[in-house]
């Protein structure tokens, strides 16, 4: 990974950033003044930011809505306020919150407004957190807002072992959902721990060993993969079942337009809830309602909140493939797309570099 180095008489941070369409070392660390926070804002110093298949879309430029490059990438953040802007809430002062920032938090420090601030429950670790904070959102919307999974139902969740999946399974479980997960072999002990009944994603016939286990289908499927698979899908619901589609991982590096895909997905869904099946599929954007600020911001809060508590409690756990030091993105971004691990990819920061203390690194930079 290419560093870049600027320095001056100012405290100096480091931020990861995506110079356009490259391979993971291509990732460029770059070092700058810290900068001061403004009104509304608050410095946050990042304990943990994670690799998501966001930036892995993101670095081939096939993410939906990404910003030009360059830019730096980090679609959520934990860390402590460090300082305020003027006017601000000098409470908020060395007390640690998460943060759902889509861009940015690949960052030693950064700017981010104090009115996006969740707060992270005492004891719990920020690299924990942290994965929770974009796979819990997910997961608690599409869940208990988009299919209403309740007590008793049988739900399907693609990928069962990785970040959102495995929120997804332990949130369903603690609903009182049944559920199943695809998985490779690899992962099925992990997945069954969740608490699901485990299916090779690769088995010939998926359809028959859903079925096997829920013979008049299923209450809801979560499918992040979209592609043609999402045919089989939809037939896979139960009468009065939901599709919940939120990606399209099977077109990951497929050359061409990065919307496309998208829009393919989201015009099928509709012409399948135009047609009189008795089944409904929605495709879930996080971001979705975020013109209503206000809103939008009550609702993250809650549900971020509620998946936090979760945590704190024990009722759910958090699942950490590696903890890798900022500097060392490159190695972060390989890691994740190798399909190897179970969890999420964690940067931390790099203590010796920016003076910030323990970066929490327990050296476990592989799965």
């Amino acid at each position: 990974m290419n560093e870049l180095r600027q320095t001056g008489d100012r405290a100096v941070m480091t931020e990861v950033v995506l110079p356009g369409v490259v391979e993971p070392a291509g990732l460029q660390v770059r070092r700058r003044p810290v900068p001061a926070p403004g009104p509304g804002q608050v410095l946050l110093v990042m304990e943990a930011s994670g690799v998501s298949f966001a930036e892995q879309q993101m670095r081939r430029g096939k993410y939906f809505d990404q910003p030009p490059f360059p830019f730096t990438p980090g679609y959520d953040v934990v860390g402590t306020v460090a300082s305020v802007g003027p006017g601000g809430d000098a409470a908020l002062l060395g007390r640690r919150f998460a943060v759902l920032t889509k861009t940015g938090g690949w960052a030693s420090h950064l700017l981010v407004p104090a009115v996006d601030l969740v707060e992270v429950p005492a004891g719990v670790d920020p690299a924990e957190a942290e994965t929770l904070v974009v796979n819990g959102i997910t997961a608690m919307r599409m869940l208990h807002r988009v299919a209403r999974v309740r007590a008793g139902r049988t739900v399907l969740v693609l990928g069962a072992n990785g970040g959102v999946g495995s929120t997804l399974v332990q949130l369903a479980r603690h609903a009182g959902a049944r559920v199943i997960g695809t998985a490779s072999l690899r992962h099925q002990a992990a997945v069954r721990e969740l608490g699901a009944d485990p299916i090779d994603y690769r088995t010939p016939d998926l359809t028959s060993a859903v079925r096997k286990i829920a013979p008049e289908g299923v209450d809801a499927v979560f499918d992040h993969i979209g592609g043609e698979g999402i045919v089989a899908s939809f037939r896979l619901l139960a009468p009065g079942g939901t599709l919940v589609s939120y990606g399209t991982a099977s077109t990951r590096d497929v050359a061409g337009s990065s919307k496309w895909p998208v829009l393919k997905l989201i015009g099928r869904l509709q012409l399948w809830n135009a047609l009189p099946n008795g089944r409904s599929a929605h495709f879930f954007n996080i971001w979705a309602g975020k013109r209503r600020a206000d809103a939008f911001r009550d609702r993250l809060r809650a549900d971020l909140t509620e998946v936090l508590t979760l945590l704190a409690d024990g009722a759910i756990t958090s699942r950490v493939a590696a903890r890798v030091p900022l500097s060392r993105a490159a190695d972060a971004m390989t890691l994740a797309e190798s399909g190897t691990v179970t969890g999420k990819v964690v940067l931390v920061p790099d203590a010796a570099r920016d003076g910030s203390g323990d970066n929490g690194d327990n050296g476990d930079h592989s799965a």
